[in-house]
């Protein structure tokens, strides 16, 4: 919507900033945040009057409960102020027509949807148990199915498509991959990142507060595959239009610094599957859009590994009878080594910050 107010720059010059994508790319993180910061104490009063609670189950893990049972009747669903500010400043502050904002948007909301209705289920049912394992990844496949065919089919996507773009290389490894394997490529992406950071999603500030390195490192990825200039130098693929996904990721980067204000610890409202599934989604996708996705593995490197610390502590027990982990996902690990809360969610923010940084500076080793 602000952007449109570049056009009277002939009448007043200094509405030429809102041209600038860097502009408004920090307008939108500054306006998420306000309207996390602003609107939260309101969001939690509600959730507190629906009776919108965390339920702790004891049957799963009594030693897990016993860390964690203070966190009985915290409200959930506090995803619902994430995706509303992320919305809202997404449209003020990105170009409305773009395409690639869309495609990000879409999936950002479709995701946060079936969190939604995962976290209705476990209200209505008073439990930790929701939608069906079967369900809730049927609905997943299926939204991501449809982007990944949307991929090949609209003009602004379909040319980068099929490409397979491995970091350190200069060119893609592979140009066609065909576009039945390019869709099966989008729908893992999509898939899995969504539940990484579900799976993360287990102490005070953890995932939200590495969403929001993750969100910086893409900010600056995105901005350069918009700009030619900037794309050429550094041999990585020009995707015309992609840098307005630079505005997104500024506005998921307000929005998560915004909700870590009542997020850390000791929480006040937790973001629920109807956050963690929205975030991991929209990160997802503007990792294919601009082409990296591959990359996503070292950015999201705490994503990675709390995904596979279940993995392997599953694979394991099933086929040794042994578990790997204390307890899986790897944070609850640590607790049961004796690190206090606190003490693991700031130290994954660490490796967070660590594996962003590494992520963008792979940009100029290739």
């Amino acid at each position: 919507m602000f952007y449109y107010l570049s056009y009277l720059s002939d009448w007043m010059s200094g509405l030429r900033v809102f041209k600038y994508i860097t502009v408004r790319a920090f307008a939108g993180a500054a306006t998420a945040f306000l309207i996390c910061v602003i609107l939260g104490p309101w969001v939690i009063r509600q959730l507190q009057r629906l009776k919108v609670q965390q339920y702790v189950r004891k049957e799963e893990s009594a030693p897990l409960h016993d860390l964690h049972k203070k966190k009985q009747g915290t409200p959930t669903m506090g995803g619902i102020l994430i995706i509303g500010s992320v919305t809202g400043s997404t449209l003020l502050w990105a170009v409305p027509t773009n395409i690639f904002v869309w495609l990000t948007l879409l999936t950002f909301l479709f995701m946060g949807a079936v969190g939604f209705i995962d976290d209705f289920a476990k209200l209505k049912g008073k439990s930790s148990k929701g939608l069906s394992a079967r369900g809730k990844s049927g609905l997943q496949l299926l939204w991501a199915v449809l982007m990944g065919v949307a991929l090949l089919v609209i003009p602004a996507t379909r040319e980068h498509a099929r490409e397979l773009m491995v970091p350190f290389f200069k060119g893609p490894l592979v140009s066609d991959m065909g576009w039945f394997l390019a869709v099966v490529f989008a729908v893992v992406i999509i898939v899995g990142a969504s539940n990484a950071v579900n799976l993360t999603d287990g102490l005070d500030g953890l995932a939200i507060g590495c969403t929001s390195s993750v969100a910086v490192a893409y900010l600056v990825m995105a901005y350069v595959a918009g700009h030619r200039a900037f794309a050429e130098y550094l041999f990585l693929p020009h995707i015309p239009g992609s840098g307005e996904l630079a505005v997104f990721c500024g506005c998921l980067l307000g929005g998560s610094l915004g909700f870590l204000w009542y997020n850390c610890h000791p929480a006040q409202v937790f973001m629920g599957d109807t956050g963690s599934l929205a975030l991991g989604g929209a990160i997802a996708m503007v990792a294919i859009l601009i082409k990296q996705e591959l990359l996503l593995v070292i950015v999201g490197g705490v994503f990675v590994m709390e995904a596979m610390s279940v993995i392997l502590q599953v694979a394991s027990f099933k086929l040794r009878g042994k578990r790997i982990f204390a307890c899986a996902p790897i944070h609850h690990h640590f607790e049961f080594r004796k690190w206090s809360e606190t003490q693991v969610t700031i130290r994954f923010w660490i490796l967070s910050i660590l594996f962003a940084l590494i992520g963008v500076a792979t940009l100029k080793i290739r």
